[in-house]
């Protein structure tokens, strides 16, 4: 079906995106493709679906497939039916049934004489029954943008998909349907994703990088497993090879230390016995040299085993070469930070956003999951329990609180600084200035770094300096509220931000849909809205 064979790809700039790509995908076989940010996962999928063209290398496929990117920007002008690229086979369609039977538009319907019946069953599947194939992609929600793509599935049925973080934009009943698509589809499936659910309803791992893909024959828990192998097999060769630089340092020292009291007592001994000077020059020259030839040998011997020791840790995991650091808030447990009491809000309609008032009360040191479907008002809580809005009906007590609002695209940074111009807008406690290039280094931005501007960083990058600006303030927030944090992230910043926010000991709210990362977070306890 697909035959991919040493691809490559490389940017306008000359710059190597990957090379040696190979990969075979067979009929109803579901791969998921990840790797770190940046690692050109969009590209690949993109050049296989056509749009861009390989630098290098052979793809065979002898179907067209069927791609649904991750960003549906460049469809907001088009209609619901022209994104589908369903138009024209609709409009042939009503001509010929209202009399114009034009060869013309029997060959742009091509015998496809159920597209309408088809179109009207894979949009009610995905709860789309009410939307109208003329109306414009511009006036739709993410969720309803990537549903309406998901029902072209059905509608075109193709025999091979692509697709570009589906569930990105997806409540969590709509994830749920997806999965159940995966799991049931006879479509071959190419999914790139960082929805850890999901990738467990795949048969295969494929992970990039700039070097090639490296497959793993089974669901995400397996490819797991075997990168925790591989892991621990790391952890013990670099703690082994520690262990033989203390020993080789160990006996440098020890080596030198026994030459230097050998050469003392000998020097003594010359002295004594009254040799000609130019005898005891001699000597001592020689003395001198066999010392260097010995610290010489002792020092490209510590020198190489260093050099493996730093190569060995350059493989471990982003998170694990992170140094946190993170505060915590100065509240006392179960101080009540915010109280609301039949609460409900409009925005100027007449129509209140959810359909019973709410009440409820948080308290410092709660880890506070909002959930519900799209379009149901978590936004709007989270906009009133900050301040931000003021409900029409109802009671709200907000006590005097430090927080912070961290939203998917981590718009607290300002693409107009650099990063270190960034990290010096949280500098409130006056820390020297390499003392805040220390705390960049513990979240891996380099000297490299420090003076790239920040609209040029990746989601994960975004994340990262976030953190890092949490970090350096002089106490951390009361309260931190997640909004969708997940969403742009790859799975290995995803961890990143897991291991912060647990070492964070302050209140949290969070929105969103990933269930994996709501676990691993430790939430307590769930505010439905609807």
């Amino acid at each position: 079906m697909l035959t991919i064979q040493n691809l490559s790809y490389t940017h306008p700039d000359k710059t190597l995106l990957f090379s040696n790509i190979n990969l075979t995908v067979n009929p109803n076989e579901k791969i998921a493709l990840i790797g770190n940010n940046g690692a050109g996962k969009t590209t690949l999928l993109r050049i296989i679906a056509g749009e861009l063209q390989p630098s290098d290398g052979i793809l065979k496929t002898d179907t067209n497939p069927y791609y649904i990117p991750q960003i549906f920007g460049q469809y907001d002008h088009l209609t619901v039916a022209k994104a589908l690229q369903i138009d024209q086979k609709l409009r042939a369609l009503h001509e010929i049934l209202n009399g114009n039977i034009s060869e013309k538009n029997y060959d742009l319907l091509n015998d496809d004489w159920t597209i309408e019946e088809r179109c009207s069953t894979a949009l009610n599947e995905w709860q789309l029954n009410s939307l109208d194939l003329s109306q414009k992609i511009e006036t739709l929600s993410g969720g309803q943008k990537t549903k309406i793509f998901l029902a072209g599935i059905s509608i075109h049925q193709p025999e091979l998909v692509l697709l570009d973080e589906p569930s990105n934009h997806l409540d969590i009943p709509a994830r749920h349907y997806l999965y159940d698509f995966i799991e049931n589809t006879k479509c071959s499936l190419i999914i790139v994703s960082h929805d850890r659910k999901l990738l467990n309803h795949l048969n295969m791992v494929c992970e990039l990088d700039k070097n090639g893909i490296t497959v793993y024959g089974g669901n995400y828990d397996f490819y797991k497993e075997q990168k925790q192998i591989k892991a621990n097999a790391l952890a013990q060769d670099i703690q082994s090879k520690e262990k033989a630089l203390k020993k080789a340092r160990e006996k440098e020292r020890e080596t030198i230390e026994r030459r230097q009291k050998l050469d003392a007592r000998a020097k003594k001994n010359l002295s004594k016995a009254g040799l000609p000077k130019i005898v005891a020059n001699t000597w001592r020259n020689s003395a001198e040299k066999s010392t260097a030839k010995i610290e010489g040998a002792h020092s490209e011997k510590t020198g190489n085993i260093s050099q493996e020791l730093q190569e060995l840790r350059s493989y471990l995991p982003e998170a694990d070469k992170m140094k946190f650091g993170f505060d915590h808030s100065g509240l006392h447990q179960g101080k009540i930070l915010f109280t609301a009491t039949n609460i409900n809000f409009s925005y100027g309609n007449d129509k209140y956003v959810w359909n019973e008032p709410l009440s409820l009360r948080i308290t410092s040191g709660e880890r506070v999951a909002i959930k519900g479907t799209n379009g149901s008002g978590k936004t709007t809580l989270i906009k009133i329990i900050l301040g931000n809005l003021t409900p029409q009906t109802g009671i709200v007590s907000v006590p005097e609180s430090r927080s912070v609002y961290i939203d998917q695209d981590y718009s607290l940074i300002n693409n107009k600084l650099t990063i270190y111009e960034q990290t010096q807008q949280f500098n409130t406690s006056a820390l020297h200035e390499h003392e805040v290039k220390i705390r960049l280094n513990r979240f891996l931005f380099t000297k490299e770094d420090w003076d790239k501007p920040c609209t040029t960083l990746s989601g994960g990058e975004r994340m990262r300096l976030m953190l890092c600006c949490l970090s350096i303030a002089d106490q951390s927030p009361d309260i931190i509220v997640l909004d969708e944090p997940t969403n742009n992230l790859d799975i290995q910043n995803i961890e990143i931000l897991t291991q912060t926010i647990n070492e964070y000991q302050g209140t949290l709210l969070v929105i969103s849909h990933d269930e994996t990362f709501l676990e691993q977070i430790n939430i307590q306890r769930i505010i439905g809205v609807n």
